[in-house]
């Protein structure tokens, strides 16, 4: 059983609160940013994605509280006439399409090179925040469509890679016509429920989760959770627009520089 060092658990926990910080703020950037520092501790594969799939699930559905209380966004059941929000309604969209991208994803995934499936990633993520950058003045008009294949494909490649949720979700939201606000707050609500998926398919599979690790990732990423929320809820719209957009970019870019 991997140990940890009172040094290295405490800089795991602040590692894990800047990524979640990051994440919750706009809607990306947790697990891309978490796991190839976690593999250069030490740590293996199987020990990593279990323990970020718990921390993302528990504090993704703590992030939406939070937004929600804030008034980011409207997770509300009924709304003033007795139908599901629209917020809800597109979080459990993307949340559903995680179940059928991923099992898609699973069956390409064991025919294709890893490369090429993270340097397909890397580009998309890419081409998403470029696509952000260039049209951030223009107002996009929502589209049903566009969110439920924008959820097919962010679980696919999650799937295929563990990785692009985030990134693709928000941005693609933003370019389906949803304000950033609620989008980074949707993303949060929908992906920890994926990752719930995830756990389940871990825990059937004998897989366990590694809690050597998991307490550190837990406790730091929930304790930015309200930081995090009163900074969207602080911020104006277009600048939220626009640091989805860069950021967008980095990790694409980042993912890129990973594996070429």
């Amino acid at each position: 059983m991997f140990s940890l060092t009172i040094s290295l658990g405490l800089g795991i926990l602040l590692l894990a609160f800047l990524a979640e910080y990051m994440d919750s703020s706009l809607g990306m950037g947790y697990g891309t940013s978490l796991t190839p520092l976690l593999l250069l501790f030490g740590f293996e594969p199987m020990q990593i994605v279990p323990a970020i799939l718990l921390s993302e699930f528990v504090t993704g559905l703590f992030a939406a509280l939070t937004h929600t209380k804030l008034g980011n966004v409207n997770f509300s059941i009924k709304d003033s006439t007795g139908k599901m929000t629209k917020d809800l309604k597109i979080a459990l969209i993307l949340a559903a399409c995680s179940i059928v991208g991923t099992v898609a994803a699973v069956f390409i995934a064991l025919s294709i090179p890893s490369f090429y499936l993270k340097l397909y990633i890397g580009v998309l993520i890419l081409a998403v925040g470029l696509f952000i950058l260039v049209n951030r003045n223009k107002e996009h008009t929502f589209s049903w469509k566009r969110i439920i294949g924008l959820g097919m494909l962010a679980s696919f490649n999650k799937g295929m890679s563990g990785g692009g949720y985030g990134p693709l979700v928000t941005g693609g939201q933003i370019l389906s016509g949803v304000d950033g606000k609620n989008a980074v707050a949707i993303t949060s609500l929908a992906e920890s429920l994926t990752c719930l998926v995830g756990i389940i398919i871990y825990l059937a599979s004998g897989k366990g989760i590694d809690f050597v690790l998991a307490p550190y990732l837990l406790l730091g990423a929930v304790l930015s959770v309200p930081f995090s929320g009163f900074t969207v809820k602080r911020i104006r719209t277009e600048s939220l627009k626009n640091f989805i957009g860069y950021a967008t970019v980095f990790l694409g870019c980042f993912t890129l520089y990973k594996i070429l």
